[in-house]
């Protein structure tokens, strides 16, 4: 993996029209996933994502449900909407049937630090503060994002 430079997303807005800039780029078998401490913007940018895969109306979060499934023709292609941050043992990831999902879907993760080492091909992507209250996304990407990564 290669890493993409640092992107300034200054408030929600951009993070949500980064998001959405990452709909062109996707295909049905990548995973992306979204690290960051709580109201980083993990959250802002899957729904600015979401929004131009052709969701309408706000994606919830899904803290509560996990696994959050979008299937067309509400977005354009089938995508699992996954936060982890309930979960406390990676043992427990072999009951959300995502292995089986990955070949037909999208993977939208937030907190995948709670399942290390699952998915080590994904375009991984970590929102810090930025000084002026904004937030600074860097990225892993890998060899199958490197001629799609915006940067």
């Amino acid at each position: 993996m290669t890493g993409g430079g640092p992107i300034l997303l200054p408030d929600p807005a951009a993070s949500e029209a980064f998001g959405a800039s990452l709909a062109a780029r996707v295909a049905p078998g990548d995973v992306i996933t979204l690290s960051g401490d709580l109201g980083m913007g993990k959250t802002s940018i899957a729904r600015g994502l979401l929004a131009a895969l052709g969701l309408a109306g706000e994606a919830p979060s899904p803290s509560f449900a996990i696994v959050q499934p979008y299937d067309p023709p509400e977005v354009r292609m089938p995508v699992l909407h996954v936060d982890l941050y309930r979960i406390g043992d990676p043992a427990e990831m072999a009951e959300l049937g995502l292995d089986e999902a990955l070949s037909d879907a999208l993977l939208l993760v937030e907190w995948p630090e709670r399942a290390p080492g699952y998915w080590p091909h994904a375009l991984a992507l970590t929102l810090h503060p930025a000084p002026d209250g904004g937030r600074i996304l860097t990225a892993d990407v890998p060899a199958s994002w490197r001629r799609r990564w915006p940067t």
